[in-house]
């Protein structure tokens, strides 16, 4: 991805993270990633993993329990933030100028994926990266009421930490689970985000018959 390159690979590696910020920065920046447009590139499956990896080899020495806790304040707290954004913004906010980190497709992918699944797209897109960026924001945009929101945000929340998490901590020394942190989890939903895929296509390649 050029955002990676842009910024570093440091930047974006998951070890390098935790060790220059500790836990605060874990929730930082599970919180730009959850809720702030700008934090879609941000490794959170990697992150969250790692941390427990880290807890296990007592690297980390915070407990287990609180780093779950933390994660799942600063991922639901991003998530309000970004439905905020959604709501204020609203379809503005998706229809700014390609550049090297917000393209179209982006917005596409999520509106597919919210098509498809609706309310239970907070939950399920917090495993898919980028969409779980957009959705909320899109969520904000779309007027979901708010109490609807918030219960699956918080329910989507305490799933990706706490399953992320526990699977950095008793399988991270499996390495062919720890080098495929992402594809593993998208593998999880692989099932259901396939016809999404198929039915995004579709639409592009009707649209363009139409205009032709």
């Amino acid at each position: 991805m050029t955002a990676t390159t842009a910024l570093g690979p440091s930047l974006l590696d998951p070890h390098h993270l935790i060790e220059t910020f500790g836990l605060i920065g874990i929730m930082v920046i599970l919180f730009a990633e959850c809720g702030l447009l700008v934090g879609f590139f941000f490794p959170g499956d990697t992150l969250l993993f790692t941390a427990g990896v880290l807890v296990q080899r007592n690297t980390f020495h915070e407990p287990l329990w609180l780093v779950i806790l933390l994660e799942a304040v600063a991922a639901v707290a991003g998530n309000l933030v970004g439905y905020e954004i959604g709501k204020r913004g609203g379809p503005a906010v998706f229809t700014k100028p390609e550049s090297r980190l917000f393209k179209p497709e982006y917005v596409e992918r999520t509106s597919a994926f919210f098509d498809r699944y609706g309310r239970m797209a907070i939950v399920l897109g917090r495993f898919v990266p980028v969409v779980r960026t957009f959705i909320t924001v899109m969520a904000g945009a779309g007027r979901m009421p708010y109490r609807v929101y918030v219960t699956y945000s918080v329910l989507g929340g305490v799933l990706w930490t706490v399953a992320v998490t526990l699977l950095g901590y008793f399988l991270g020394n499996v390495d062919i689970i720890a080098n495929n942190v992402e594809l593993l989890l998208l593998a999880g939903v692989a099932v259901s985000v396939v016809p999404v895929v198929g039915h995004l296509l579709l639409a592009r390649r009707s649209s363009r018959r139409s205009e032709g």
